[in-house]
């Protein structure tokens, strides 16, 4: 069964592609923003730095998220582990507007597209992680392994507050983040806020597999319902079954985060508690080159950076990003 409309769909996936360009075309583009004319290799940065691996699942989860809070209303806090992929968070917040409330500079044209893309990851501009200087923003994107310790820290005695935290499979792998999964055996439904985690498991960490991605979806559920967490899947490579999928997982998390906060504000009996978590399992760079001169990268470590760096700096044509 679907959950969205063909005119929802659409519109989604839409966006999404909008901010999967913003992202590539922050860490390669230094001129023709809007690609009006052919490209060439002077269009593209001599100093190429960023992290796409990452971008376009934090790109699905935040419009996935914008659609939940349109539809409920809700208070909802994203917490990005992942802080890397600050191509993905900088696309938002210039698609949204912010950015060019907080600097008119960078403003919502032609012009104002070129100075975000120049200004990333450059002397002068702005660092190649979340920071300070990323609207909403309140801890350094570099920093791995507290995303989780945040996300519960905040819904502690916030009952109105839904947090969503997003959390790198290798980042998972950190002693802090490793520690904090357990945070969910002292979060009162009564009194506090809810933290929703969302393990984006992509397979790869900066040069190799990571090992929560090597253990399967039972193994999975085991580890983490001992946890205190009811597990969703949400999988695969189509991105238009991936939005299906996303949508109705997130709708139902949702509702069972109410029910439960519901039965415990009423004084109702509540058995043992399991909170809502996501898995979403997509490729490692996802919607870009799939391979070059036979070596695999979407879907590798290759993606985790920048793909095909030397190569772009020689010709324009690097610049074969698929639309999904």
């Amino acid at each position: 069964m679907s959950t969205l409309n063909p005119s929802e769909l659409n519109n989604l996936h839409a966006y999404w592609q909008a901010a999967n360009f913003l992202a590539a075309g922050q860490i390669y583009l230094q001129e023709n923003p809007l690609l009006r004319e052919p490209l060439r290799p002077e269009h593209i940065k001599p100093r190429l730095l960023g992290h796409w691996g990452t971008s376009p699942g934090l790109n699905l989860v935040y419009v996935h998220l914008n659609r939940v809070i349109k539809n409920t209303d809700a208070d909802i806090l994203y917490v990005c582990g992942p802080g890397h992929g600050a191509p993905a968070i900088l696309a938002h917040t210039y698609l949204e507007g912010t950015y060019s409330e907080v600097y008119p500079k960078v403003s919502q044209d032609e012009a104002g597209l070129r100075t975000l893309f120049r200004q990333f990851s450059t002397p002068g501009g702005i660092p190649s992680h979340v920071s300070a200087h990323t609207p909403g923003s309140i801890h350094e994107g570099g920093e791995l392994g507290y995303a989780l310790s945040h996300a519960f820290g905040a819904a502690f005695d916030n009952p109105d507050l839904l947090v969503a935290c997003i959390i790198g499979d290798g980042e998972a792998e950190t002693a802090p983040l490793e520690g904090s999964w357990k945070s969910i055996a002292f979060l009162n439904p009564a009194r506090d806020g809810a933290v929703l985690p969302i393990l984006h498991m992509n397979g790869y960490k900066i040069s190799g597999p990571t090992v929560l991605a090597r253990m399967d979806d039972v193994q999975l559920t085991q580890l983490f319902s001992g946890y205190g967490y009811d597990v969703f899947f949400v999988e695969g490579d189509d991105p238009m079954a991936v939005h299906q999928r996303m949508a109705g997982t997130l709708d139902e998390a949702y509702r069972r985060i109410r029910l439960i906060q519901q039965q415990a504000r009423e004084q109702r009996p509540v058995e043992k508690v399991l909170w809502p978590m996501i898995v979403l399992r997509t490729p490692k760079g996802w919607t870009g080159p799939r391979a070059w001169n036979g070596v695999p990268i979407e879907g590798t470590f290759r993606a985790h950076q920048v793909p095909l760096t030397g190569f772009a700096r020689r010709s324009a044509s690097w610049y074969c990003w698929r639309t999904g």
